[in-house]
């Protein structure tokens, strides 16, 4: 695992500058609410703790989250974002929504340990290489017994407009070791090219290790 790292700064440097373009003008995916999938999860309790919202975009998530009581860090790597999202939590008096550029290849760096990982449009955006050392980073950095959510374009998605599509047989591949895939639910992805929402997987994976 260690031996598979080295090349995650170029992975980085790369999506970087491929998402930093994309916030020349604001994303599609940029919606101003958080995912009813994710506030679903909230009300059924299933986030909870110290929360990690990876690849967060201008925060919608996480700043619900925070407004429910948790501790939430956002993290993006694109600069853009992450100052959308500290305006949004300066401007809404959320200081326990904090956010900072970081790469999700890496999140062991952040030096946190959290109870929550959440995903909203993450996964989806990698090749098989960058998820790899993502599933690795996340095991890092998740409590046993933690959950890590995500929400992502279904295979089920017609068309070819819009994000990667993915199928439940990569969810339980990309977690067979170390993980236990609890739910991977029909859902929807609010976005704006998609009246309604696209058809989506909702995720829920437990760091395995727990008692």
């Amino acid at each position: 695992m260690t031996a598979a790292i080295p090349d995650a700064a170029a992975l980085a440097e790369d999506a970087r500058l491929r998402f930093e373009s994309l916030y020349e003008r604001l994303p599609t995916w940029e919606v101003p609410h958080p995912q009813p999938a994710f506030v679903e999860l909230c009300d059924r309790g299933l986030i909870r703790g110290l929360v990690l919202d990876a690849g967060c975009g201008s925060g919608e998530n996480a700043l619900f989250f925070a407004g429910r009581g948790l501790d939430v860090w956002g993290i993006d790597i694109a600069l853009t974002a992450i100052g959308l999202a500290r305006a949004k939590a300066a401007a809404r008096a959320l200081p326990a929504a904090r956010f900072m550029v970081h790469d999700a290849l890496r999140l062991e760096e952040l030096g946190l340990v959290f109870d929550t990982v959440t995903d909203s449009g993450l996964l989806h955006a990698m090749t098989d290489r960058e998820r790899e050392l993502y599933v690795a980073s996340l095991g890092r950095v998740l409590k046993p017994g933690g959950l890590y959510h995500a929400l992502c374009f279904s295979s089920a998605q017609p068309g070819s407009e819009g994000p990667r599509r993915i199928a439940a047989a990569e969810i339980h591949a990309a977690f067979a070791a170390g993980w236990r895939v609890h739910a991977i639910d029909e859902a929807r992805f609010i976005t704006n090219p998609f009246p309604g929402g696209a058809r989506a997987l909702r995720v829920t994976v437990e760091r395995a290790g727990a008692g």
